[in-house]
């Protein structure tokens, strides 16, 4: 085998010797450790740069309509980008015909062997990359234009160039957790959701450039970040190891065996005995925790800041929610966590990881049930950092969330109107629509996607229509206000509560509103209208929901966030007839679609005044019969049971309708 060759479409193939290394870095993330042994036992070739977009256009002409997207990669010598797990093996399998020799995409094992070059520090030069690798290195809101022509920074000690940054690179392995023992030839896992990437690219922090860091995303994927670069060598015989084990939201699922029909599943063993019946007692349970950290905190990847829940009811009695967990929202490292309450129990199961891609951040979930025994999970998938560039993934689960389908990127774009807001609703058409945070700017605004084939396609209606004007009376084709909530009216049309983009009353003295804005096309375009409910902001996500019973609910808060130190809170009317002014949480109900909301009450309960610990943003706050959680990003679902379950950050909270829609109790 030559030291080096250098191939028909001008790659320069290195020959890598076999060896041993020490895989990972003890002090970096989670999924870095354990470091292990891994022995490389033939040698191999690797290309000395990644594949140029001259050279993948040999293959597939239709690659330069990606030249110079997001101002990037417009040579001939520039890494070709926008290429897709898929298309980089085809790329190989057409190489391999092309030049009467196996290629195939390095193991992560093989790149990170290769990468290192014998030596044991974050970076093949040390402990420090110095500023000749560096391409922009931070994530912003764009990516800034740089130079990504191959080979131009310094070779590693084994001749590879453009190890550390430049753009990601692809890697045949599933994404799966190490295992401690020394590992021989390495395949990855048999299975997974993510494929592998490695090294780091322009546009991102450091850290991302380290020799062990591990990133990746859905094979479908394809955006700026993300190049490759080819071995020539025959595909590894390696037994793969085995899938990783369940997770615990994923065990012990009870599997009724009807799971397609609608049903009226039995309550929690905490609430009334039955409550299948609009009549039926009022009740308000006191609240619970279902954010759980696992006891090991080294098994799941939980973070300080736990926060954008969602929750939706298994035909099985189970609840599920998901959230995020972090250390920054701009972080790379958030995850999707789950936790499931299951039928009959009094706690939540301890958090376990749900949905994450490595190294990218993952911003916004919603869990729904459709009724007829599919569950559907949404997701955002960032193409690095931050949160704005999200594509939008969706996944269905049959067996009461225990599995869920191959992850499906339904709006692969990455862009700011697929950031995901829990709140998926399906129309009496039969359409779903799945709100996202649209616009991200001084205004802010709202986006829907909306289904009208049972989810195989989607469309986001109003991304046509011109910008905007988020005044009393104006239109355009976004919901006024981020993290809105969306209901459909009795007369089809759509009706949408948001956060920011307040509009003055019509009563100069009331002040501003919280927006609402209606649709009569199915999003394509919105007209916009004070409401009657204070505005929220930071810290703060309101919930809407139709009821079984026909009313809508508005869950939401009597002072934003930035009145919190001076809250000017809510007068309502006690049991007593007396005027009683609330503060935090309440919820409101309407019977005549929105034009009224008669019924108002805090989310509180009579007794002693209590300390609770609301998460995130909320912190710790006071809990009387008039103060409930002054912010938090809410959650709702109704079991049919009847039973509302609304979640805050932290917390989640029970009652039912004849609660809601009754006199608050005397406070005094």
């Amino acid at each position: 085998m030559d030291a080096l060759f250098t191939n028909t479409l001008g790659l320069r193939m290195i020959r890598i010797e076999s060896g041993s290394f020490l895989m990972g870095q003890a002090d970096g993330d989670l999924d870095e450790r354990p470091v292990h042994p891994v022995r490389i036992t033939r040698a191999f070739h690797l290309a000395a740069t990644p594949v140029t977009n001259a050279q993948y256009e040999q293959f597939d002409g239709r690659h330069r309509g990606f030249r110079g997207r997001r101002g990037l990669s417009a040579g001939d010598n520039e890494a070709a980008l926008f290429v897709t797990w898929h298309d980089a093996v085809a790329f190989c399998r057409w190489l391999s015909d092309h030049e009467g020799r196996p290629y195939r995409l390095p193991t992560e094992a093989e790149w990170e062997y290769a990468c290192r070059a014998g030596t044991t520090t974050a970076y093949s030069t040390g402990e420090m990359l110095s500023d000749v690798y560096h391409r922009d290195q931070k994530d912003d809101w764009h990516p800034r234009p740089v130079d990504l022509t191959v080979g131009r920074t310094p070779a590693n000690p084994w001749g590879l160039h453009d190890m550390h940054g430049l753009v990601e690179e692809w890697c045949s392995d599933w994404y799966g957790r190490y295992e401690a023992e020394e590992q021989i030839d390495p395949v990855g896992r048999v299975m997974g959701l993510f494929r592998l990437t490695r090294g780091g690219s322009h546009n991102t922090g450091l850290e991302q450039l380290r020799s062990a860091n591990r990133a990746g995303t859905l094979p479908e994927d394809c955006h700026w970040l993300i190049g490759f670069r080819v071995v020539a060598a025959e595909e590894l015989t390696t037994e793969p190891l085995p899938a990783e084990r369940p997770k615990l939201w994923a065990i012990n699922v009870a599997q009724p065996v009807a799971t397609k029909t609608i049903h009226v599943a039995q309550p929690p063993s905490a609430a009334p005995a039955k409550q299948d019946s609009p009549s039926a007692a009022p009740f308000f349970l006191p609240p619970i925790v279902f954010v759980r950290p696992p006891a090991d905190p080294d098994s799941v990847p939980i973070y300080p800041h736990n926060h954008c829940p969602s929750i939706t009811w298994c035909d099985n009695g189970d609840l599920l929610a998901a959230w995020f967990s972090t250390r920054s929202e701009f972080g790379r490292e958030m995850t999707v966590l789950a936790a499931r309450l299951r039928r009959g129990a009094d706690q939540w199961d301890e958090a376990a990881e749900f949905f994450k891609a490595p190294d990218r951040n993952m911003t916004g979930t919603s869990l729904f049930n459709d009724g007829t025994g599919t569950l559907y999970h949404f997701n955002g998938l960032e193409a690095g950092g931050l949160w704005r560039n999200l594509a939008l993934v969706m996944r269905t689960s049959v067996d009461h969330g225990a599995t869920w389908s191959t992850p499906r990127l339904i709006n692969p774009e990455h862009q700011a109107r697929n950031q995901v807001i829990s709140g998926t609703k399906r129309t009496r058409e039969g359409c779903f629509i799945q709100p996202c945070d649209g616009v991200h700017d001084a205004a802010g605004g709202t986006a829907i996607h909306v289904s009208r084939d049972g989810g195989r396609t989607w469309v986001d209606p109003g991304a046509g229509t011109p910008s905007p004007n988020f005044v009393v009376g104006g239109t355009g084709g976004s919901i006024a206000g981020i993290h809105a909530g969306v209901e459909q009216l009795a007369d089809g049309s759509l009706l949408a509560l948001g956060r920011t983009c307040d509009l003055p009353a019509a009563d100069a003295a009331v002040g501003l509103r919280m927006p609402a804005s209606r649709s009569a096309d199915m999003g394509a375009s919105w007209t916009y209208q004070p409401s009657p409910f204070p505005p929220i902001y930071n810290g703060q996500r309101l919930a809407l929901l139709r009821l079984r019973e026909g009313p809508l609910l508005l869950a939401s808060f009597t002072d934003s966030s930035l009145k919190l130190d001076h809250p000017e809170g809510m007068l309502i009317t006690d049991a007593a007839g007396r005027l009683l002014r609330i503060f935090g949480l309440f919820v409101a109900l309407s019977f005549d679609e929105g034009a009224t909301w008669p019924a108002i009450r805090p989310v509180t309960m009579p007794g002693a005044a209590r300390q609770l610990e609301g998460g995130a943003w909320t912190g710790a706050f006071t809990f009387d019969a008039t103060h409930g959680e002054p912010r938090g990003y809410l959650a709702i679902t109704q079991s049919p049971d009847f039973t509302i379950h609304l979640i805050s950050s932290r917390l989640h909270y029970r009652f039912n309708l004849a609660w809601a829609r009754g006199p608050m109790e005397n406070a005094m």
